[in-house]
């Protein structure tokens, strides 16, 4: 993600003149002369309020009339990556608690860094432990618990999400829980009971493209149709990917046009001859080594192994046989 933001800028030892000085301090007091930090735009684009969530309308409706009663019972968002999982939750606690008591009210932990039984055991548990106080300065309600969020939550250990049930149990007045998790059947039983489910939907072609044609317009990028059908193809319905595609190719043209063939070499997708030659193979059965190499990548991908890294390496084979 550093690729994407700039470094600072080299500080300048010449002493300003008195005219310099004075601009200087003018465009300080009145924050016109700030420099504005560069952000990724998946954290620029984020949706800010429920209303912004694309493509998930029955969870965003029923989360909506939950909040009408500011109320919310213990949740678990599950489905693909890239679909709006934790910018729900993120949105409807802003809308919950405000600016203002956004930050004191709502702990978010990534369970894939953080997923051991000591963490729940400390942080979760001492966060549930706090009391709430205060009130909201623009005079809506105010729920009385704090919300904690575990993204990534199906990389838990067992013996974690065991602690996290009895924690579930015994702070269900001032906590809530969200978890956020791509499979829910690596969720125990226990704690999926206790919890309201929404599996959320892979974003449509058409959504992904209204967003990547929002942004590119809100940033200053042209960016021809090929591109953008071939974005939404490499996303494969994660638009998280595809809005970081987009940037990472708006960057590598240095504000030219975007097209198919930049986010080809950008998104590292396997050439389709390739996988012709791959598909050759298979059907010819003439290769020695292929129905071992297939075995031991199917036993890596068993083992939690990286899709696309053992699909180069099996292409990589076969390319050595055809050479």
């Amino acid at each position: 993600m550093q690729a994407f933001l700039k470094g600072p800028s080299s500080i300048s030892t010449k002493p300003l003149s008195t005219k310099e000085r004075g601009t200087t301090a003018t465009a300080g007091g009145s924050g016109e002369g700030k420099r504005v930090r560069p952000i990724p735009w998946v954290e620029k684009y984020r949706p800010k309020c429920m209303d912004e969530v694309a493509f998930q309308e029955e969870v965003v409706a029923v989360l909506k009339k939950t909040l009408q009663g500011a109320d919310l019972p213990n949740l678990l968002f599950y489905g693909p990556p890239g679909t709006g999982k934790t910018s729900t939750i993120l949105a409807a606690a802003r809308e919950l608690y405000g600016p203002e008591l956004f930050r004191q009210r709502v702990l978010e932990l990534n369970a894939s860094d953080e997923r051991g039984i000591q963490v729940i055991r400390e942080k979760v548990k001492r966060f549930a432990q706090l009391t709430v106080s205060g009130s909201r300065s623009d005079g809506k309600p105010c729920p009385p618990f704090k919300i904690i969020i575990l993204d990534e939550a199906d990389s838990m250990t067992s013996a974690a999400q065991a602690a996290l049930r009895r924690t579930m149990e015994r702070e269900s007045k001032t906590t809530r829980f969200c978890l956020i998790c791509n499979y829910i059947s690596r969720i125990i039983e226990p704690i999926t009971s206790r919890c309201s489910k929404f599996r959320f939907k892979p974003l449509s072609d058409k959504i992904q493209q209204q967003r990547l044609l929002d942004i590119a317009e809100k940033e200053n990028v042209t960016l021809s149709s090929e591109a953008i059908s071939y974005l939404v193809h490499a996303s494969e319905g994660d638009l998280r990917k595809a809005i970081t595609l987009l940037q990472s190719a708006t960057r590598l043209t240095g504000g030219k046009e975007v097209t198919e063939k930049i986010v080809a070499e950008i998104a590292a997708i396997v050439p389709q001859e390739m996988l012709d030659g791959l598909l050759a193979a298979c059907q010819s059965g003439s290769f020695e080594k292929l129905e071992t190499v297939t075995k031991e990548a199917d036993k890596c991908l068993a083992d939690g192994s990286d899709e696309f890294l053992q699909l180069i390496g099996l292409c990589a084979v076969v390319m050595q046989q055809l050479s």
